[in-house]
């Protein structure tokens, strides 16, 4: 485990802590996906929104939930990240603890259902969801975008979160995925 490593998930924390009450909880976690559907806009009784809560339920259960180690049911900075330390240690790992929870906010958005995000979408979905400035947004999909396609297809946004969680190079562009981190 690196110190990038720490850094990133702090910065996904921030995010995650939708309430900014210093924690996470399972009610947080929930917050987050009700924000992505608002910022796209999405009937919340919708298949991607129900697929997005489902994968967003089984995230708080296996990844998030087993990091509370004093069982009051909410996730502080410290549980979060040596919880990520343990549980994000296998990359192989990746197709179940996060691919599924990545696949619907693929889904969702992908507005225009062309099977990619494009810099607008991106930047949407980042920016107003996320709370990334839209500096950070274009910079990140710019250096994400490889093949110069000006879209990210399924395996590209895969490659990001894959090495947003278990990668240790401070200089790859999915680094800043969830905002610009300080090295």
């Amino acid at each position: 485990m690196t110190a990038i490593r720490d850094l990133k998930y702090r910065q996904w924390f921030k995010g995650a802590d939708v309430d900014g009450d210093g924690v996470i909880t399972r009610q947080d976690v929930r917050l987050m996906g009700e924000r992505y559907v608002a910022a796209r806009d999405t009937a919340s009784g919708g298949e991607t929104a129900r697929r997005l809560t489902e994968g967003l339920d089984s995230f708080w259960t296996t990844v998030i939930a087993p990091m509370d180690q004093d069982g009051d049911g909410k996730v502080d900075l410290p549980e979060m990240t040596e919880g990520f330390r343990r549980a994000l240690a296998d990359p192989a790992l990746y197709p179940q603890q996060v691919g599924p929870v990545a696949d619907c906010y693929f889904d969702l958005v992908d507005l225009d259902g062309d099977d990619r995000i494009d810099q607008a979408e991106f930047g949407e979905i980042f920016g107003l969801a996320g709370n990334v400035s839209p500096e950070d947004c274009a910079a990140v999909f710019d250096a994400l975008d490889l093949d110069g396609s000006g879209g990210l297809d399924r395996a590209e946004v895969h490659r990001a979160l894959a090495e947003f969680f278990y990668g240790d190079d401070p200089d790859a562009p999915a680094a800043h995925l969830f905002g610009r981190i300080a090295g």
